[in-house]
């Protein structure tokens, strides 16, 4: 029995390190103060980009299949997330700065 719960600890040391590396996370069912339910979902995993976000352009949820609507920024605070293949006046390559 010891070395089951030996097992599951260190399964959970090891494996919860890439639940936050897959970029997303379950969110509960929950109501809101105003009385409204809101059903549980999956989210990209928060951190301070702007961009790594299913719901700005041109990052696709990949639950729902729907491309994101905002429009990206320019100058990122996360600069490790960036589009390859453009040009960020900023340093390096980034994001445009307008849809085609």
């Amino acid at each position: 029995m010891l070395r089951l719960a030996a097992a599951l600890t260190l399964a959970l040391i090891v494996l919860a390190p890439l639940a936050a590396w897959a970029g997303e996370t379950y969110v509960d069912g929950y109501y809101r103060k105003d009385g409204t339910y809101i059903a549980p979902h999956w989210r990209s995993t928060p951190d301070s980009s702007y961009n790594n976000n299913w719901s700005t352009w041109p990052n696709i949820n990949p639950h729902t299949g729907q491309q994101g609507t905002r429009e990206p920024k320019v100058y990122d605070v996360n600069p490790s997330y960036q589009t390859p293949g453009t040009f960020n006046p900023q340093g390096g390559m980034g994001w445009p700065p307008q849809r085609r």
